[in-house]
């Protein structure tokens, strides 16, 4: 019995002849195109596909063939594909029918990766029978395939997360403060007994106050509103509202000159608006009253523009217009003061310090505030546990903790704080959070890590999802998510998708100092047959990191160099 002989026709395809030859001519040449050789892992698979052909009369009429590729791996291990039957035109059997004048067949078959594929090689057993019986010996073929390239095992899971920045803090908030002057009829004069009334005394003592040394008050512009009750004559009530106006600024001015708020003393500070008669606020009032006649009285407001027609006419119901003169009227002879003011915040340096020495005399946005600006790390670890205490039910205080965390490497301490924060809300900043510790934590996906990655729908997640679908050896699915960003993962994505000329661009944008990054540079020129940039890749990666030399000798991404005398000088 002849040996079986295999001459390698491709370099990039792998193409084979295998040659049986046998005395009693039981088997002639079959020749074989192993479609990529070396074996590649993709998506934690390991396929081998063969495009083949039995010749005219190579395959006996009564004979049956049993094919089975293996990957002999250099520990031992011996791993089969499926076995593929052929026979005879004259042979009983459930196997492929080979006429007498040939045929093309195409060969696929896949197995999970394991991780001794990666020193392999293929070889197929061969085993020959004739009505049940042994027809011939059976036997290995020589190599027809080189296995595996484990470059999808180059991924670093580097799960994009978000740090929350949705504070609220402000350094300086505008606020106001409103008071009331009320008048009597027909005057304009601010009475002394009005100027004693609780919110005329608390705005006059909150403007002295302002001008405390140490006050985070300061006071803006005060607004002036005056109005006339709706009785009499229009032009009247007009001038009567601008001289409450002008009466309660002079008033106003002479107070703050007494307590020597200097800015009060000057009009300029002031804006006054005279309303004239004050028909909308005549409206409210009826309308909080019970009076009997309140409906018909809107109804007139509503049906009447005409000023002097529609005061005419609320007059006429005698009995309700001395009510209104009682009840309502008195209340829209007024000025409204409204002092606007801005009340400013703790500097940044103050922030520390309260942080630090007092927290519980902060509000939430103000700790949390500070711990945004702070650049320790240790520094800014301890302010968010005493922001967890003060605030335990704010979800962006827990997300920032285990961003916090994240960084610092403390995966598991980052998973908690991400947990407690979903508890409170389930947003995408911390679904995505989530799912991406989760994801590290498992090395693997899953379905919930995926639908928290799809729920959240942002840049990082989608990033994050692109990452999944190269684990799972979907590479442009995973380019087109991972979008723009120049990361090892995209450069990687791009030269298992082979478009080279990306992930040498990408490549070359990144860091130089790191040992993957020229590893992966490495196996790109060596799949473009760029040897010079290969060796000089190589290299500089062994000297960031010896232990790659190991992986690079037995690395079937360089199986072209591996009898090469300068490939070999390297290790």
């Amino acid at each position: 019995m002849k040996t079986m002989n295999i001459n390698k026709l491709s370099v990039i395809s792998t193409a084979f002849l295998l040659a049986f030859f046998t005395s009693c001519s039981i088997i002639e040449d079959i020749e074989y195109n192993v479609v990529k050789n070396p074996l590649q892992m993709h998506g934690g698979d390991v396929t081998l596909q063969i495009n083949g052909k039995f010749i005219e009369k190579g395959l006996n009429a009564k004979v049956v063939a049993e094919l089975t590729p293996i990957l002999f791996c250099a520990d031992g291990n011996e791993i089969p594909f499926q076995t593929e039957i052929f026979q005879g035109f004259k042979a009983a059997g459930n196997g492929k029918v080979v006429p007498a004048e040939g045929m093309e067949f195409k060969y696929s078959s896949t197995i999970p990766f394991q991780q001794c594929m990666s020193e392999s090689e293929v070889k197929v057993r061969v085993v020959v029978t004739k009505a049940g019986e042994q027809a011939m010996e059976p036997f290995l073929t020589d190599k027809i395939a080189d296995g595996t390239t484990t470059t999808p095992l180059l991924i670093g899971l580097d799960d994009h997360i978000v740090e929350s920045k949705e504070c609220n803090f402000k350094r300086v908030n505008s606020f106001t403060k409103t008071a009331t002057i009320n008048f009597n009829k027909g005057k304009h004069n601010v009475s002394s007994r009005e100027m004693r009334d609780k919110d005329i005394k608390d705005i006059l003592s909150f403007i002295s106050s302002s001008m405390d040394e140490d006050s985070r008050v300061e006071i803006k512009s005060i607004e002036i509103t005056s109005f006339a009750s709706p009785e009499g004559e229009i032009d009247l009530n007009t001038d009567l509202a601008l001289d409450r106006g002008e009466s309660t600024m002079k008033t106003l001015m002479s107070k703050l000159k007494r307590i020597k708020f200097k800015a009060g003393t000057d009009k300029s500070f002031y804006t006054v608006t005279p309303k004239g008669e004050d028909w909308a606020g005549f409206k409210d009032e009826v309308s909080k009253t019970e009076n009997e006649d309140k409906e018909l009285i809107l109804r007139v407001l509503q049906m009447t523009s005409d000023l002097n027609k529609r005061e005419q006419e609320i007059r006429n119901m005698a009995k309700t217009y001395k009510f209104l003169e009682k009840e309502v009227l008195p209340q829209l002879r007024r000025a409204t003061i409204i002092v606007n003011y801005d009340e400013v915040g703790y500097s940044d340096e103050e922030l520390k310090n309260l942080v630090a020495t007092n927290p519980d005399t902060l509000n939430v946005e103000e700790i949390f505030q500070a711990c945004l600006n702070e650049d320790d790390l240790n520094t800014k670890l301890r302010n968010y546990n005493e922001a967890e205490r003060l605030f335990s039910n704010d979800w962006r205080l827990l997300n920032n903790k285990g961003y916090l965390l994240y960084t610092m490497g403390d995966i598991d301490g980052a998973g908690q704080s991400f947990e407690k924060a979903l508890s409170i809300t389930d947003n995408a900043t911390v679904s995505n959070n989530y799912a991406a510790v989760k994801h590290r934590q498992l090395g693997k996906s899953s379905d919930e890590i995926k639908s928290y990655f799809e729920n959240a729908n942002i840049e990082e997640s989608k990033y994050n999802l692109g990452l999944i679908n190269l684990e799972e050896g979907k590479y442009e699915e995973a380019i087109t998510l991972m979008g723009e960003s120049k990361s090892f993962n995209v450069a990687l994505a791009n030269v298992l998708f082979e478009k080279y000329d990306i992930a040498g661009d990408i490549l070359d944008d990144l860091s130089s100092d790191d040992a993957s990054v020229n590893y992966l540079k490495a196996i790109l020129a060596s799949r473009t047959d760029n040897t010079e940039l290969m060796m000089e890749s190589l290299k500089s990666a062994f000297s960031l990191n010896p232990t790659l030399k190991n992986k690079a000798k037995v690395d079937r991404e360089f199986i072209k160099y591996f009898e090469n005398a300068d490939f070999l000088s390297i290790f």
